[in-house]
């Protein structure tokens, strides 16, 4: 695993031991950035089940101004911590060790990138979308980036959010949501 792109390209990145964390692999990352390439410099991100920290690293690679990580497991909080040293980011950065909806009702930011590859089929997905929306924490034209497993449906939104797109990678599915201008 790498960052692909931008000042920390070509750079590894470590995982945690074990099968917990699923990290995202390069052509879905490549086919994520490509996408939302023209909307990450300068911007606020939340890594919010960040696992190894590589979609947040990828961002500020890419010239996002700051990145929030937040995972459960203190292991993986380790590694990511590790990871921003290893690319230079660790000033650029949060690393919140906690449970993403705890993280979450007590938000007081607003950010302008969201990553949100949860365990498939957990229902975490839907939960933290839910919350998401319903705090209102993306800003205007703000993105929430999704991935699941290819057979879950995406999580139904309300004004001001719409499901912008979805990519099918074999297995893998990724959804970009946009909170439109109101």
């Amino acid at each position: 695993m790498r960052v692909i792109t931008g000042t920390a390209r070509g750079r590894r990145l470590l995982e945690p031991e074990g099968m917990d964390t699923r990290p995202t692999t390069d052509r879905v990352k490549e086919g994520i950035f490509s996408s939302i390439q023209f909307e990450i410099e300068g911007r606020r991100v939340l890594d919010l089940f960040g696992g190894t920290g590589q979609m947040g690293i990828e961002a500020l690679s890419r010239g996002a101004a700051h990145c929030t990580f937040l995972d459960l497991r203190k292991e993986a909080v380790g590694v990511i911590r590790e990871n921003l040293k290893r690319t230079g980011f660790a000033e650029d950065a949060a690393v919140v060790q906690g449970d993403y909806l705890a993280f979450l009702t007590r938000c007081k930011e607003k950010f302008d990138l969201i990553f949100l590859d949860p365990p498939y089929g957990t229902g975490m997905l839907e939960k933290a979308m839910e919350i998401i929306t319903e705090i209102d924490i993306v800003s205007e034209n703000g993105i929430i980036v999704c991935e699941n497993g290819s057979s879950a449906d995406w999580p139904a939104v309300k004004a001001p959010y719409r499901l912008q797109k979805d990519y099918r990678y074999g297995k893998i599915r990724t959804a970009l949501y946009r909170r439109e201008t109101e």
